[in-house]
């Protein structure tokens, strides 16, 4: 018996030797990593200029698209997405200025990617923060973000 779980466990190790898939063996390309980098670049630019439209183009624009946090249900879809900034940034002292810190960042495959970051708002009378994690697809030569996971934290803290 002990020798049928022995031969049971080595097949069962060498299946799963023969699939190992993981980020690790996926060519981490620096093009694409930046690439990814200045889309985020080029939503804080617009956002630190009170343009939430701009800032919306790094957004997947689909229905598909998922945006979600603590404070509000999910948001399913770019429309409804940009009208949840909107309604919660009516204007661009309310937008503040966005800092952000990228924590990690993995491509999975050729077209998909990780995302794991610490976010700021510099306020005049706060600086909410928090981090995010984002699921990024890559749509013919354009990096998207498909899904955002955003938490808030009451402590200010800053970055």
């Amino acid at each position: 018996m002990k020798q049928l779980f022995t031969l049971f466990l080595l097949i069962l190790l060498s299946c799963n030797m023969n699939n190992f898939n993981t980020v690790n063996t996926i060519n981490q390309d620096p093009n694409e990593i930046n690439a990814i980098k200045k889309m985020l670049s080029n939503q804080q630019d617009c956002w630190n200029n009170g343009d939430i439209d701009g800032f919306m183009q790094g957004y997947w624009q689909s229905e598909k698209l998922i945006f979600t946090s603590l404070r509000h249900k999910p948001a399913y879809g770019w429309n409804n997405t940009l009208e949840r900034y909107k309604n919660s940034y009516p204007t661009k002292s309310s937008m503040g200025e966005l800092k952000f810190q990228i924590l990690d960042l993995k491509l999975i495959s050729k077209t998909t990617a990780t995302l794991k970051g610490k976010w700021e708002l510099i306020r005049e009378k706060d600086n909410p923060n928090g981090i995010f994690w984002l699921d990024i697809d890559k749509f013919d030569k354009d990096w998207l973000i498909t899904k955002d996971s955003t938490l808030s934290f009451e402590i200010n803290t800053p970055l």
